[in-house]
């Protein structure tokens, strides 16, 4: 729905609880929009003195600005991996899963533990977050810019957008242990976790955008074999995310990250298969 024809509905809805709610998540859509406004100026603002050798003096006149503004719009801005994520804002979804024993269904600590790290990073990059059940059938849709923390056994989505890869899959071997492979056959990625014998605190997780959906929303799968890679892979992108946006932008994309802990602690993140396009 255009902001025209949402700011239009909120101005004629009768009942004033839902016209509350209604106002309430306009607001929040248009500051996000007026933060990534704030990100693509800046952006082109760097454009023209990069690339068109504008000099900032006169890009302040140009636009009616004072130097010193310019400057202030260059550091304060957000920065240009920002909107690897999407416009925001960002809904963070979780499995729920059922325990044997246990009568309500829960959230491993692993993928918590991912989830608040993934929303330090989302809101230090000015993004309204939410964080969202996946119930245990796997059923849900997402209605705006999500990253799924969860592989395609715990939701259609997942499992859906990992289809779409042409690079990877995710599914189990013979034995029933997940396993990441390339299409292709030239490669299988499995977690040492699945070696009774290693016994190592590692784990692999796969890391893809798929192709938009008709809406422009912008989906993030991230999916450990075990719950433990979310967190390594979380851990990642933490560290890595101005480089990995360098390299992929907002285009869809998948690659593997292997991750070393201590406990639930990471200890080492890195690219066990690196980051590809799929255009």
């Amino acid at each position: 729905m255009e902001p025209a024809s949402q700011f239009e509905r909120v101005r004629s809805e009768t009942d004033p609880l839902r016209q509350a709610k209604l106002a309430s998540e306009l607001i929040a859509l248009y500051q996000q929009r007026s933060v990534e406004l704030a990100r693509l100026r800046k952006e082109a603002i760097n454009r023209a003195a990069s690339e068109g050798g504008i000099s900032y003096s006169a890009i302040a006149a140009e636009l009616g600005l004072t130097r010193g503004r310019i400057t202030q719009i260059r550091q304060t801005a957000p920065p240009a991996e920002r909107v690897f994520f999407g416009v925001g804002p960002v809904t963070v979804a979780l499995p729920l899963r059922e325990i044997p024993g246990r009568a309500l269904p829960v959230i491993s600590s692993e993928d918590t533990r991912a989830a608040e790290r993934l929303t330090r990073l989302l809101t230090d990059l000015s993004f309204q977050v939410e964080q969202f059940r996946i119930p245990p059938d796997g059923h849900w849709q997402p209605s705006s810019d999500a990253v799924a923390i969860c592989g395609p056994k715990s939701s259609p989505v997942a499992a859906e957008a990992i289809s779409k890869d042409p690079f990877l899959t995710f599914e189990p071997d013979e034995s029933g242990n997940w396993t990441i492979r390339e299409r292709d056959g030239s490669r299988v990625y499995e977690s040492p976790m699945d070696d009774t014998k290693a016994k190592r605190w590692s784990d692999v997780a796969y890391v893809g955008r798929p192709s938009l959906p008709a809406g422009g929303e912008n989906l993030l799968v991230i999916a450990g074999v075990h719950a433990l890679g979310s967190v390594g892979a979380v851990d990642y992108l933490a560290q890595n995310l101005p480089d990995l946006y360098a390299q992929v932008g907002t285009r869809p994309f998948s690659m593997v990250v292997a991750s070393d802990h201590d406990g639930e602690t990471v200890t080492r993140s890195q690219l066990l298969c690196p980051p590809r396009t799929h255009d």
